[in-house]
């Protein structure tokens, strides 16, 4: 008698099981696996959108910033103006003509400073605002990834548990994180 037992390994039982029919366990596989590439999308894009935010909200302090020092230089060329003010209430008349001259020089220079430093900060606002309206399409895509991470989890407990109702929670999750991820799209 030399009739040799043959068994299959656990992989070729999956491999030759029949064609068309699949198992809740590559349901889960599959389904994980594109979560996991739309989680990578929305990562990436989450994480574009925060550079721009940052990148916005520096460009709105650094104008601020330098509408700051045009308002100084401005404080500074209303300071010399009041003391040529002052000299013209002190000096004698004949000698006011230079003093005149020089506060004229003052009002202008204050008139282009003020211009300056006003411009400087409608741009602050304005990359302001940019930073704040990207800012929520940001939220919505981080959202969207702790959706999407929520139903990876249940997935994984779908698989250890065989529950299937814990799938179709997962099912859920990963549309409403898909869902929020749209809405973040139809944002920027």
């Amino acid at each position: 008698m030399n009739e040799e037992l043959h068994t299959h390994a656990p992989h070729e039982e999956t491999v030759h099981a029949p064609a068309g029919k699949h198992s809740l366990n590559q349901w889960i596989a599959i389904f994980t696996a594109l979560l996991a590439t739309i989680g990578a999308i929305v990562s990436y894009q989450g994480n574009a959108l925060m550079n721009e935010v940052l990148l916005q909200k520096n460009q709105a302090v650094l104008e601020k910033t330098k509408a700051t020092d045009q308002w100084n230089y401005y404080q500074s060329i209303s300071t010399k103006a009041h003391l040529m003010e002052l000299a013209v209430d002190l000096a004698p008349p004949a000698k006011v003509a230079p003093f005149q001259k020089k506060i004229q020089k003052y009002q202008a220079q204050k008139k282009t400073v003020q211009a300056t430093a006003e411009h400087l900060e409608q741009l602050s606002t304005a990359a302001n605002t940019k930073s704040w309206r990207l800012n929520r399409p940001h939220r919505d895509m981080a959202l969207a990834m702790i959706f999407l991470q929520i139903a990876i989890s249940l997935a994984s407990i779908t698989a250890l548990t065989g529950r299937a109702w814990l799938f179709g929670m997962a099912i859920l999750s990963a549309l409403g994180g898909v869902g929020l991820w749209v809405i973040a799209l139809g944002m920027t």
